[in-house]
């Protein structure tokens, strides 16, 4: 007597991007900077508002933006106005700048808790862990996300990541500059990075007269 095979699909492992949106996480928009900040203020979160701050001007990998250490941004007890961290990815150093405002949120966050110069600026609150990992850095991103009404699912630590760089080539057209800011090897990189068509580049061309 013949018998149908088993079935098996309820063994089968799952796609890990089934339901899931994948590709390229947004950048946030200016009005959404803003709101977030805001926010965080509002509640008085020093450590989230220096993060935040800091994570939109380095336009750092989660990586890397987790294991900074107080020397790194700070130099007698104050806030470095440009900092140089060698990635971890590349191996390469990347250079970025720390606006007024952002120094203000993280010489706050220092006073908050003191530390020596070779802690992590962001210490895990898990005692199994010396710095805040890239998980749970990834989980703060999305209370953030949707405490101004957008969807977690679009946006990610990447979003971070691409805010500044975002605003800066919509200004200036200048891949070059964010090519170096992002600590990209290839200009292609970057273009992929920023999702850059066609149409931009002519919008660029456009504006400029001979």
């Amino acid at each position: 007597m013949s018998t149908s095979p088993a079935d098996t699909s309820s063994n089968r492992p799952h796609p890990w991007n089934k339901g899931r949106l994948v590709g390229q996480k947004r950048p946030l928009a200016p009005k959404h900077v803003w709101s977030i900040r805001v926010r965080l203020e509002m509640a008085d979160d020093r450590r989230g508002l220096a993060l935040f701050n800091l994570a939109i001007d380095s336009k750092l990998r989660a990586c890397d933006l987790v294991t900074l250490r107080v020397k790194d941004i700070f130099v007698g007890g104050q806030a470095r106005q440009r900092a140089t961290v060698v990635q971890r990815k590349t191996g390469r150093p990347v250079q970025f700048e720390i606006t007024d405002v952002t120094r203000a949120s993280l010489e706050a966050w220092l006073q908050n808790l003191p530390m020596s110069s070779n802690e992590f600026l962001f210490p895990s609150r898990s005692r199994s862990a010396l710095h805040l990992s890239t998980r749970q850095y990834a989980r703060i991103v999305g209370t953030w996300i949707a405490s101004v009404g957008l969807d977690p699912s679009a946006y990610g630590t990447h979003s971070m990541r691409r805010t500044k760089a975002a605003q800066i080539y919509r200004k200036t057209g200048n891949l070059r500059a964010v090519q170096l800011l992002l600590g990209h090897t290839k200009l292609e990189s970057t273009v992929r990075y920023l999702g850059i068509e066609v149409d931009d580049a002519l919008k660029i061309a456009e504006s400029i007269e001979l």
